[in-house]
């Protein structure tokens, strides 16, 4: 019996993915094998000896301690592109709301029939003229980070007669495959910078990525640029944001990811974290979440890990071994001499790295013996192991 600790409300058609024979799952469940979490801050919290794994509902990872966990041993899943829809939905309204004072304009109206003795309908044709904007057809749209996401919303774009800038210096293969052909993908974020109307965000926010827009990539974009951040707060340097708006560099920013500072700024509109916020995307992400979480318990299998390599093999033989361990030479070597010593046959094995760590999967033809279970454990290098 696994038991799965639930940090957040998640959705019931990812916890029917575990079914009830296997699996105890709730918010009170103690001495977790696994941890199943959207939004709550898990830096202070005391991990159990017995926890194994961390499935975040969603992309971002900022409220899970990574290197604490890679540590520990502790495989930490996300949900790359499971919310990917939802948000790109929410990028396209926040474009024309930068584009059109809709927010405003509804504002005001509300005000005008407050008003005792006013005739909305005849006010409005007055003063309409103050919520002006302009079309997105045929402007530049700028896409910064054309992961999941950003390739949905530059696809969208194009769609809607605009011209499309894309920049991701990590692009993947599959990524790429996503995007039509007319975007124009460069490779220098500065060429998005100079040539956007309107100017997207969707990058993870780690120190490489805080403050991408600041004073001095503002300085390089257009005169009236309308910025979108989607993606993740600090990745908008907020004092240069307000400077830029005040002298009009800037003609509107929203944001998902509002906060004391930036809120009532004016020209900004802010939301409230929106981006998931469907039905449909709490869904995917919970079942995405669960059935990685599943199969790693299971089979020891990693998908769509942010600390460990993925590494996924079909089982094969009598027990399958399964070890954390750093990236340095002669660990594999050390472990399978010590299946041989135990009499032990290697029917199958995997491994592959990920930075300073690494993950080897072995399906052997017999079990593996107390002895050399622990021998293996005491190999300089191993982190955590297990046998499935």
């Amino acid at each position: 019996m696994f038991h799965i600790k639930t940090m957040n409300k998640i959705s019931a058609v990812g916890l029917d993915r575990l079914p009830a024979e296997s699996y105890a799952i709730g918010d009170g469940v103690d001495n977790e094998d696994a941890i199943l979490v959207r939004s709550a801050k898990l830096h202070d919290y005391q991990f159990p000896a017995n926890l194994w794994a961390i499935a975040r509902a969603g992309a971002g990872v900022n409220n899970i301690p990574i290197d604490r966990c890679s540590e520990a041993g502790i495989v930490v899943f996300n949900t790359p592109g499971a919310n990917a829809n939802a948000v790109k939905e929410l990028v396209m309204c926040a474009m024309f709301l930068a584009s059109r004072d809709v927010i405003g304009g509804a504002e005001w109206v509300k005000e005008q029939a407050r008003t005792p003795g006013v005739d909305v309908a005849a006010a409005v044709e007055k003063g309409k003229s103050a919520f002006v904007g302009p079309e997105v057809y045929r402007k530049t749209l700028g896409v910064v980070g054309l992961g999941a996401i950003g390739a949905l919303v530059a696809n969208i774009g194009l769609s809607l007669g605009m011209d499309v800038y894309g920049y991701d210096p990590y692009l993947s293969v599959d990524a790429a495959l996503r995007l039509d052909r007319h975007i124009k993908v460069v490779k220098e974020m500065d060429t998005v910078f100079a040539n956007a109307d309107y100017l997207t965000l969707h990058l993870p926010y780690m120190d490489a990525t805080r403050d991408t827009v600041n004073a001095a990539s503002i300085a390089k974009m257009k005169d009236g640029v309308r910025v979108i951040n989607m993606a993740r707060g600090g990745l908008v340097n907020n004092a240069d944001m307000i400077a830029a708006l005040q002298s009009g560099k800037v003609a509107r920013y929203v944001t998902d990811f509002p906060d004391n500072e930036i809120t009532l700024v004016p020209g900004v509109v802010a939301t409230p974290h929106l981006g998931a916020s469907t039905p449909e995307s709490e869904d995917n992400c919970a079942v995405m979440a669960a059935n990685q979480l599943k199969d790693f318990l299971e089979n020891g299998n990693i998908k769509n890990s942010v600390n460990f390599p993925n590494v996924i093999m079909e089982r094969s033989g009598v027990q399958r071994l399964c070890v954390i361990h750093r990236n340095i030479p002669a660990v594999i070597a050390q472990i399978t001499t010590q299946l041989s010593a135990d009499g032990v046959n290697v029917e199958n094995m995997t491994n592959k790295s990920k930075g300073e760590y690494a993950y080897t999967m072995v399906d052997t033809g017999s079990a593996i013996g107390a002895k050399a279970v622990e021998d293996i454990r005491k190999v300089p290098g191993v982190i955590r192991m297990r046998v499935i």
